[in-house]
């Protein structure tokens, strides 16, 4: 389960994500500016439903315990080049 809670509205906007699975848990601050959730989600999505697609992409190449504890969106695309292009695909889910 991924649950992601909105901490601070400015800009960037401020998440705190925690990722339960099996008997374990891990807690992530994330941070993620309007232009880029915008531009990923063009505007059919909240910044929530975004970070929790991001999330799922991560799970998918990599367990929570390997996911940085604070970060910005934007860190994903340099570890992950295939972000982009693959998140439509994770929003379509949520």
């Amino acid at each position: 389960m991924i649950e992601v809670r909105r901490v601070a509205g400015d800009d960037p906007l401020d998440f705190e994500v925690v990722v339960r699975e099996g008997e374990g848990e891990t807690r992530h601050h994330v941070t993620i500016s309007r232009e880029m959730c915008e531009r990923l989600t063009a505007g059919k999505h909240t910044p929530e439903a975004c970070l929790e697609a991001a999330f799922r992409f991560l799970l998918d190449r990599e367990p929570k315990e390997s996911i940085l504890g604070r970060f910005d969106a934007t860190v994903i695309s340099r570890y992950f080049p295939e972000f982009e292009r693959e998140l439509p695909r994770y929003l379509s889910r949520s």
